[in-house]
């Protein structure tokens, strides 16, 4: 055995037994979800560690077990904290524990970005007017905008929230649900509504909407306004057109933050509309002012398999496009 690839032994202190059973888990299954998703061998005697693996992997996983040890603490451990956490190992939010991070403040409590990527987004919502955020389901791309603005709203930096989706049907028709217009796109715009409840409550909620302090709209509402001191969020940004787009991003007025998200994956357009944040991204490239934060699977905040997921699907993807290249006739002419 190499020198480099030696053991890795530490110990965890204070010992204490009840946060050392809420470090390990039921059966040791936190331990097995570190083991299992770094490739490393973990061994322990109490509050003693061994770790058999990749220096680089047994180093990061050292960081993330006293991480998770002084988290326990305060705060009782479940898998899915693991896996979140889990998600942070080797970047440096976590070699660097630290690294000043952002924080937003919520009525129902403290929201904190995971990782560099979800800390990068919001820290750029906070320093720019127009803000991009791209990439697939999962990564906290609407939550965490609409945690902006109600930490925004909160600390009476805008004086309204406008939450906007276009109404495009994922192989259903607006047609064929029950009910007016505005109950035909509530089920549109349901995941908006219910990250609001999680931070502000059903309640509240409901009378912030009533004194249109929240507004919750389609988008073909927006032309023809002109929104000043606001916090204004376009959800599933790739089922725009490019005029859509462009109506929209001259609608923002002083004093407001628009922040637009979507997965460039999964157009639900007619077939042959070019989407309008596949073609704002060309346009509004480099152009100072505005920010572009591009997620990624590692980014994927839901249940593992979401992330395993993500990425099948992306090698499907570039499979087809890498025969599409080889075809005969598909090069240059």
């Amino acid at each position: 055995m190499n020198a480099s690839d030696a053991p890795r032994r530490f110990t965890l202190e204070p010992f204490e037994a009840r946060r050392f059973a809420n470090l390990c888990g039921q059966f040791d299954e936190h331990l097995r979800q570190i083991e299992n998703r770094l490739s490393i061998t973990l061994r322990n005697r109490g509050n003693q560690f061994e770790l058999l693996g990749d220096p680089a992997r047994t180093q990061d996983a050292e960081r993330l077990l006293r991480l998770l040890y002084r988290e326990t603490e305060a705060s009782e451990l479940s898998p899915d904290m693991v896996h979140l956490f889990l998600q942070e190992s080797g970047v440096e939010a976590l070699a660097n524990p630290q690294t000043e991070t952002v924080t937003l403040r919520t009525r129902k409590g403290m929201i904190r970005p995971r990782g560099a990527n979800q800390q990068g987004y919001v820290k750029s919502i906070l320093e720019h007017d127009i803000n991009f955020g791209i990439g697939p389901a999962g990564t906290g791309k609407t939550y965490l905008a609409v945690a902006c603005a109600v930490d925004a709203l909160e600390r009476e930096q805008v004086r309204r929230i406008l939450l906007v989706r276009p109404a495009v049907e994922a192989g259903e028709k607006l047609g064929f649900l029950p009910g007016d217009l505005s109950q035909k796109i509530d089920p549109y715009l349901r995941p908006l509504y219910d990250a609001l409840y999680e931070m502000l409550g059903f309640e509240q909620v409901a009378k912030l909407i009533e004194k249109q302090v929240i507004e919750v709209a389609p988008l073909a509402y927006m032309r023809g306004r002109t929104l000043n001191n606001s916090f204004i969020i376009l959800d599933e940004s790739q089922n725009t057109t490019t005029e859509q787009m462009k109506m929209f991003l001259t609608r923002i007025g002083f004093g407001s933050t628009a922040v637009i998200t979507g997965d460039i994956t999964q157009v639900d357009l007619p077939r042959g509309t070019k989407s309008g944040l596949k073609h704002v991204i060309e346009v509004l490239r480099g152009v100072p002012g505005i920010s572009f934060t591009h997620f990624n699977s590692r980014d994927v905040v839901r249940h593992p398999l979401v992330q395993r997921i993500v990425e099948a699907y992306d090698r499907f993807d570039a499979r087809q496009e890498d025969a599409k290249g080889s075809e005969p006739g598909s090069g240059d002419a």
